[in-house]
């Protein structure tokens, strides 16, 4: 029999490698299985997700600033009490920050003086009332010789006249003596008014002249709160705005006052013009001297009010987060600010009605990020 000779792989022997479309062919396949994930993971990271911030519809409202000072209890009417004769001071019978009643005795002079003039007056009146006592007799006497025929009608007219200028002496010296009795009353100063004293210039002892102040009285009634104000706070007030007073010691103490005075002329070692706010019904526990803080409102404007955290800046200036109501994209708007309130920030030019702004989350913005509104305020 005639053999067939076959032949076979040996199990032992290597692989044979890829030919090389195979390998071209592999390689392109991994380039864009690469380059495929490379694009999908760039679109990711372009597309960011909206930013949740909460937004605020604009509205105008009416803003009333209201303005704080410090100022003094001080009276309406001060009375700068002195002596209508001049002397040495006795007595001193009060003291600074005394209260004291009307017709109370505040101090006194010595007497001396106004006590001899009295003495002189009065014998001058009793020497007067005696030469008229002798004057009228003698008028008489010629009155009653005159209707009997004994007597010059010259005789008679010359009584009569001596009666009258005694008469006239009478009245003189009567004067004189209600002047001497007046002046020692003026010897004794008392209070016109009832009141605190606030000021004393005088002590016992010293010689004080006719109408040199004694003492400063103010009297009882209804206080005024004084402050210095700038003008320009002045200006922005209205006219007659009412006023809260507040005692800085016992904030539960209040009471409302309303201008009473507005000095004309601007201090010109402060700059500011002094204003005097009446108090009606002043409370006990407001005494002369207590520091108070006035408050009050300026003129209402139209203004729109947002929160603080609002705010962000664009170019070194004040501006806010505008968001567009069709693509949620938000950009930034200058503002002018009006005022800084607690909590807020008035707008006074810059936005208009209807707009919404964002009041919070604001600083993760950027211009054109889309958002989500997480809430809304009006």
């Amino acid at each position: 029999m005639s053999s067939i000779a076959t032949s076979s792989a040996s199990p032992s022997s290597p692989p044979r490698p890829l030919s090389r479309p195979n390998t071209l062919l592999l390689l392109a396949c991994a380039a864009a299985a690469l380059l495929t994930s490379g694009c999908q993971k760039q679109q990711a990271a372009e597309k960011k997700l909206p930013v949740t911030v909460s937004t605020q519809t604009v509205a105008l409202a009416d803003y009333a600033p209201r303005t704080s000072l410090t100022g003094v209890i001080a009276a309406r009417t001060l009375n700068n009490l002195s002596f209508r004769v001049g002397g040495r001071v006795a007595e001193r019978l009060v003291d600074v920050g005394q209260h004291v009643d009307q017709g109370a005795v505040l101090a006194r002079i010595d007497p001396q003086e106004q006590e001899s003039d009295l003495r002189s007056a009065q014998a001058d009146l009793d020497a007067a009332q005696a030469q008229l006592t002798q004057a009228a007799a003698a008028y008489q006497r010629q009155k009653t010789l005159l209707s009997q025929g004994f007597t010059t009608r010259r005789d008679f007219d010359s009584a009569d006249q001596t009666m009258k200028v005694a008469q006239g002496s009478v009245d003189a010296a009567q004067s004189a003596l209600a002047n001497a009795k007046e002046n020692l009353s003026y010897t004794e100063l008392k209070a016109g008014a009832a009141g605190v004293i606030t000021a004393r210039q005088v002590e016992a002892g010293q010689v004080v002249q006719a109408a040199q102040t004694v003492f400063t009285i103010a009297e009882d009634g209804d206080r005024d709160a004084v402050f210095n104000v700038q003008e320009t706070l002045v200006a922005q007030t209205p006219s007659s705005p009412a006023v809260t007073i507040t005692l800085l010691s016992d904030p539960q103490v209040k009471a409302v006052g309303k201008v009473r005075e507005i000095s004309p002329a601007v201090d010109t070692a402060s700059g500011s013009v002094r204003v005097k706010v009446g108090i009606p019904d002043t409370p006990a526990g407001m005494p002369l001297g207590a520091a108070v803080i006035g408050t009050a409102s300026a003129k209402a404007v139209k203004a729109v009010l947002l929160p603080w955290q609002a705010l962000t800046s664009t170019a070194g200036k004040p501006a806010v987060w505008i968001v567009d109501p069709s693509t949620k994209a938000v950009t930034t708007t200058p503002i002018e600010v009006l005022a800084f309130d607690s909590g807020v920030v008035v707008v006074d030019k810059g936005l208009e009605a209807g707009q919404s702004v964002v009041t919070a989350g604001g600083q993760l913005l950027s211009p054109g990020q889309t958002i989500a509104t997480a809430g809304a305020g009006q």
